[in-house]
């Protein structure tokens, strides 16, 4: 890569859930696209930023000397070591006992810099201020409770707010690994999603894992509602309004009202929330209640 190639101005984070193990990485850049340059991931190895004059190569190779074993640290030296432009380089590394190193060559424009600490590592160039950095940290490490993405997404949230990239906001994308976690469970990405091009692509990028949630999460036993009169009820009036059912509004869930169901929920993507085959259902999820009352 050459001093021609278009500098990713950005800032990072890369985080691991001590719970329960999953591993993850947030961007944002005035960079057209920055999810496919800046994070890298793979489950029970670890997660990677490379930004800067982004070296791709850190990506895979750092997680390979990951998976050998190396330290964060470690895996910075030897990424670096050889690259005669790795003072223009910066990058973020959290591995999967938590063990955290960020790197900012002296080359990167001011201001530039990150921090480490347990689970995570913070850093970002071409920013307004230090704050940026010190907010997307602060955040991050004072909410634990949070799952992993809610947590990096409030952490890129913090550091817009604080100050964010000086040449302002273009893209965004999140990654997060869980093994096994991806569609089917044929691979590790749990979330990978990106905003290419957004005048506010952080809030964008809210929205679409929003969306995520929705249609990709299962059903939280916590938020099953059971099916009394009065809930279906609003079943069947919503399910009428939406031309699914055409039989009467007899607050009792029968045939009908399932095969309706069943026809809705196909079609609205929501076939994680609500059993397709199993046999009638007593109960209902509280996100699939709201979607009908909403759309």
């Amino acid at each position: 890569m050459t001093r021609r190639e278009a500098i990713v101005a950005t800032f990072s984070i890369v985080g691991r859930d001590a719970q329960t193990g999953d591993l993850g990485v947030a961007v944002q850049s005035k960079f057209l696209g920055v999810g496919s340059v800046v994070p890298w991931a793979k489950a029970a190895v670890g997660a990677i930023a490379t930004q800067s004059y982004a070296n791709t190569s850190y990506g895979p190779r750092g997680l390979a000397l990951l998976a050998d074993g190396a330290t964060p640290e470690t895996t910075l030296t030897e990424l670096t070591r050889t690259d005669p432009q790795a003072a223009e380089r910066q990058v973020g590394i959290v591995d999967a006992q938590g063990r955290a190193a960020t790197f900012t060559g002296s080359g990167c424009y001011a201001w530039a810099g990150g921090r480490t600490g347990p689970d995570f590592a913070a850093q970002g160039n071409i920013l307004v201020n230090s704050e940026t950095v010190g907010d997307m940290a602060d955040t991050f490490a004072q909410h634990p409770e949070m799952p992993l993405w809610d947590r990096l997404l409030a952490a890129l949230a913090a550091a817009q707010k604080a100050g964010g990239d000086r040449r302002g906001q273009q893209s965004a994308a999140l990654l997060v690994v869980r093994a096994e976690g991806g569609y089917g469970g044929f691979n590790d990405r749990f979330i990978d999603l990106r905003v290419d091009d957004h005048p506010h692509p952080i809030d964008e990028l809210r929205r679409i894992v929003n969306l995520h949630k929705l249609y990709l999460f299962k059903t939280d036993p916590a938020d099953l509602l059971p099916l009394t009169p009065d809930i279906v009820h609003e079943v069947q009036t919503s399910l009428t309004r939406a031309g699914d059912y055409t039989g009467p509004i007899s607050d009792t869930f029968d045939e009908a009202t399932r095969a309706a169901m069943n026809a809705y929920v196909s079609r609205e993507n929501l076939e994680e929330r609500w059993p397709l085959d199993a046999g009638q259902p007593t109960q209902i999820d509280r996100v699939v209640l709201d979607y009908l009352r909403t759309h």
